[in-house]
């Protein structure tokens, strides 16, 4: 037979603002509980994980493990090596996945999860050094562990006192504060961060260069200054990019004409049959250097309000040109 619905009792919209409002009291005195207690311990923990060859691999049970995979996850890609070990499957040979040059990070509000505390005896026989992060300081993790971040809470924000709330909050504190503190440790930059987040915006802004993204070769449109102003055309509409570079013989740009100029040019009723491209261009155009990052163009674009910007070597000759478009498409902005 199927398990009777749970009824649903009538709640007032200031009854349910008001539990909502305990909650994130209760859950953040938990944390700030936190503040006041941590101390040697944790400098200790965090010196353990700097001395570490190997990853820290994080155990929980339950929420705790929910928490865990967090905290393994955070500590991963703010330049801690990190794996999440689930403690059951680990009594079924996943503890082979420890090595002696790693370090545990258990994470148990009570610190009495018989699927942790039946594999501790082995953790500690393998000579690898155990983190806990628990709220029963006199527990059998704790009496394991080398060392012991108090996580305890004094209530959970569950009416009944009984889902882990407040405690799994406090425990995703002390983890991030961990993974925080290392990565200062380690001078963790936004380089670091962007590598470790390649797919992400961020790893695109930082690691994205312009030779990533510029048309390059005969995909650059340019000419000459005496070209007609038909071959200026012509040029600008196979390239598709909406702008032309203004060559001279030596392959420095001199010039540039944009979809904008061409437009500008129109509006002053000129005969533009009979000039060239010197005579409509626009003089000094914006340049970068291939190495830039691609969000250093963007950044150009938009500070002197144009779509295009050429790309020169050292010496000042054109090897390249780049479009808000291309920008765009790399998903760089």
């Amino acid at each position: 037979m199927s398990s009777s619905p749970v009824p649903i009792l009538a709640t007032s919209a200031d009854a349910m603002l008001a539990r909502a409002r305990t909650t994130f009291d209760i859950e953040a005195a938990a944390v700030l509980g936190l503040k006041q207690r941590i101390g040697a311990s944790f400098v200790e923990a965090v010196q353990k994980i700097l001395g570490v060859r190997g990853r820290v691999v994080v155990m929980g049970m339950g929420k705790s493990g929910h928490v865990g995979r967090k905290i393994a996850a955070t500590l991963a890609s703010t330049g801690t090596p990190a794996m999440f070990v689930h403690p059951a499957e680990a009594s079924h040979g996943d503890l082979g996945m420890i090595k002696a040059v790693d370090l545990v990070l258990a994470v148990s509000n009570s610190g009495e999860v018989d699927e942790l505390t039946v594999i501790l005896p082995v953790v500690k026989r393998l000579g690898v050094p155990l983190i806990a992060i628990t709220g029963g300081a006199e527990s059998t993790l704790a009496r394991h562990a080398d060392v012991v971040l108090d996580s305890g809470v004094e209530k959970e924000a569950c009416p009944l006192n009984l889902a882990p709330t407040a405690s799994t909050t406090a425990q995703m504190a002390m983890g991030d504060a961990l993974a925080v503190a290392l990565l200062d440790a380690r001078g963790f930059g936004t380089e670091d961060f962007a590598r470790s987040h390649p797919g992400g915006a961020l790893g695109r802004k930082l690691l994205t260069h312009v030779s990533d993204v510029m048309r390059s070769g005969d995909a650059v449109p340019s000419v000459r200054p005496d070209a007609s102003f038909s071959a200026l055309m012509r040029e600008m509409s196979a390239k598709g990019m909406g702008a032309a570079a203004v060559v001279e013989r030596e392959g420095r740009p001199i010039g540039i004409f944009t979809d904008g100029d061409l437009r500008r040019q129109i509006e002053t009723g000129a005969d533009l049959r009979a000039l060239t491209a010197a005579e409509v261009m626009h003089p000094a155009p914006r340049t970068l250097r291939a190495d830039a990052l691609a969000v250093e163009a963007a950044e150009l674009m938009e500070q002197h309000r144009i779509t295009s910007v050429l790309v020169v070597d050292a010496n000042g000759v054109l090897i390249g040109a780049l479009s808000i478009n291309d920008l765009m498409r790399a998903k760089v902005i």
